[in-house]
C-alpha cells in the first residue's frame, strides 16, 4: 500500500477526536573506503507510520503517539488502536490547539508548493540508488592516487538518503515532503598512521562535491601536523576554523528554544525573566538567517512534529515556515517556538534554521577576517610547508572583541579534546582564502 493510501486508511478507521498521520519512506545508499580502496557499498529502505491520537474532553487534551517500523496493511488498525490507548492514559497537554485545516491562513499551501517545483500529494515515491555516486565515485577513485603517491592512506564515507514525509490531519490536511540529504566524511592519514587530519561537506545530489580540493585541503592538514607542540592538559584560547564555527552554529540552534529560555535555562534567557530577544550579542554586524526555499538547502517548508517536546508540538503539523532572521546586525532577532510558547512569549512562531557552512566563510571573507586576542607572543615556522603560509610572529594586542563565539567562550567546548589528547596542533586561519588570513596587524 502507498504511503497516501496508508494515511488515508489509518485517518478512516481513527475513533479518537483527531488524528494525525505521518508516513516516512526512506532511501539511502552508502559508500565506504579504507587505506584508499573501496570497501563497500549498498542500498537500503525503510518505512515509518507515526499515529497521533487526540483525545479531548471536559478534563482537557490528551495526546498518544504511537511509531513503528515497517507496518503491512494488516496491521495499520492496531497501530491507531495502540495510540488511542496510549491518549487515554495519558495527562492533559499543556500545548493543545485546535488542529490546522486547509483553510487556515497559517497553514502551508501544498498547491502552492506543487507550483512551485515541489512534489504533488499523488506523485509515486521518490528515491535514491548507487548510481548518485557515479561522478563522485571517479573522483574519489583519482583522489586514492594521488593520495597514494603523497604517502597518504584516505578513510571515510559517502552517504545519500531521499526522505518522502506525508502528513495528513483528521482537520483535512494533506501535505508532503521530499528531502534530499547526502555527507561526506573523508580523513586522511599520514602513511605511519602517526597524523591524521578530516575534512567533510553535505550535499544534496553529489553533483557540487569537489573530491580534488577536500583531499588538497587533507594534505595540508597532515603538513601542519607535522609540527606538534606538547602542552599539559588545561584551557587555551584557540582560533577556530570555519568548519568548527558552523558546529557551534549547530550547537547555538539546539539551544534557541523560546520554551528554554523563558524558563531561564540558556544564555538567551534575560536576567529576571523573559528572553534577550532584541538584545544585542555582538558589535559584528553579524546577520543569522533561514529560509525553506534557499537554493541548495532547501527543507520542509511546514512544521513536521512526530512528538511535541518544548521546541515542537504536534498541534502545530502543517504550519507553513517563512525566512526568518535568528540574529539581525549581531541582535537576537527570533527563537525556536511553538504557538503555545509564542502564547507565553508574546513573539512570532519560529521553527526552522539552517547552517550553510559556504555562506558562514563567506561573511568571515566580506568582514577581512575576525579578530580575536593573543595573549602572548607565539612564533609559527611553516614557512616552505604549504603555500601561501609564510612565517609568523604576530605581538600581543588588547582585547576588542564583544562576540560571544570569541576564542574565550569557545575554547571550554573543546577542553575536553585537549585533555584527552594532552596536545595541542598549531592551529591556523582566520578566513576561507590565505590571502585574507589576518595574522597581525
Amino acid at each position: 500500500m502507498s504511503p497516501q493510501n496508508t494515511i488515508e486508511r489509518a485517518l478512516a478507521v481513527a475513533q479518537c477526536d483527531d488524528c494525525i498521520v505521518i508516513a516516512d519512506e526512506t532511501s539511502s545508499a552508502n559508500l565506504r573506503w579504507a587505506g584508499n580502496t573501496l570497501t563497500t557499498n549498498g542500498v537500503s529502505r525503510s518505512r515509518q507510520l507515526t499515529v497521533v491520537a487526540i483525545s479531548r474532553s471536559g478534563a482537557g487534551t490528551s495526546v498518544g503517539v504511537v511509531s513503528r517500523a515497517g507496518v503491512t496493511d494488516d496491521q495499520i488498525e492496531d497501530v491507531v488502536r495502540a495510540a488511542e490507548k496510549a491518549a487515554s492514559e495519558s495527562s492533559a497537554a499543556e500545548d493543545a490547539r485546535p488542529l490546522l485545516t486547509p483553510d487556515d491562513p497559517e497553514a502551508f499551501r501544498m498547491d502552492a508548493y506543487a507550483g512551485s517545483g515541489g512534489p504533488g500529494w499523488d506523485d509515486p515515491v521518490k528515491g535514491t540508488e548507487i548510481g548518485v555516486f557515479r561522478g563522485f565515485a571517479s573522483a574519489l577513485g583519482q583522489a586514492f592516487d594521488n593520495a597514494a603517491s603523497a604517502g597518504r592512506k584516505l578513510y571515510g564515507f559517502a552517504e545519500h538518503s531521499v526522505t518522502n514525509t506525508f502528513v495528513g490531519t483528521s482537520s483535512g490536511l494533506r501535505l508532503r515532503h521530499d528531502q534530499p540529504t547526502g555527507k561526506v566524511d573523508l580523513n586522511a592519514k599520514s602513511a605511519d598512521l602517526a597524523r591524521s587530519a578530516w575534512a567533510g561537506t553535505g550535499t544534496r545530489d553529489f553533483s557540487d562535491v569537489d573530491v580534488a580540493a577536500l583531499d588538497a585541503d587533507l594534505g595540508r592538514r597532515l603538513d601542519w601536523a607535522a609540527r606538534q607542540v606538547e602542552l599539559p592538559a588545561g584551557r587555551y584560547e584557540t582560533i577556530l576554523p570555519p568548519t568548527a564555527m558552523a558546529d557551534l552554529l549547530v550547537y547555538l540552534y539546539w539551544s534557541s528554544g523560546a520554551k528554554d529560555a523563558l524558563d531561564g535555562r540558556t544564555v538567551f534567557s534575560k536576567p529576571g525573566g523573559g528572553t534577550r530577544v532584541g538584545e544585542r550579542l555582538a558589535n559584528l554586524p553579524v546577520t543569522l538567517r533561514s529560509d525553506p526555499a534557499a537554493p541548495g538547502l532547501r527543507c520542509e517548508p511546514f512544521v513536521i512534529a512526530h512528538a511535541s517536546s518544548r521546541a515542537s508540538s504536534v498541534f502545530d503539523n502543517g504550519l507553513a515556515l517563512h525566512p526568518t532572521a535568528w540574529i539581525r546586525d549581531g541582535d537576537l532577532a527570533a527563537l525556536v517556538q511553538t504557538r503555545h510558547t509564542a502564547d507565553l512569549t508574546g513573539l512570532p512562531v519560529n521553527f526552522l534554521i539552517t547552517v550553510d557552512f559556504h555562506g558562514f566563510k563567506e561573511i568571515v571573507d566580506k568582514i577581512g577576517g575576525v579578530w580575536l586576542d593573543i595573549d602572548r607572543r607565539y612564533f609559527n615556522n611553516n614557512a616552505g610547508t604549504s603555500p601561501g603560509y609564510p612565517a609568523r610572529s604576530p605581538p600581543p594586542w588588547p582585547r576588542t572583541r564583544s562576540s560571544p563565539w570569541s576564542a574565550t567562550t569557545s575554547t571550554s567546548l573543546v577542553k575536553g579534546r585537549a585533555q584527552r589528547r594532552s596536545r595541542c596542533r598549531a592551529a591556523r586561519w582566520l578566513s576561507s582564502t590565505p590571502s585574507k588570513r589576518r595574522a597581525s596587524r
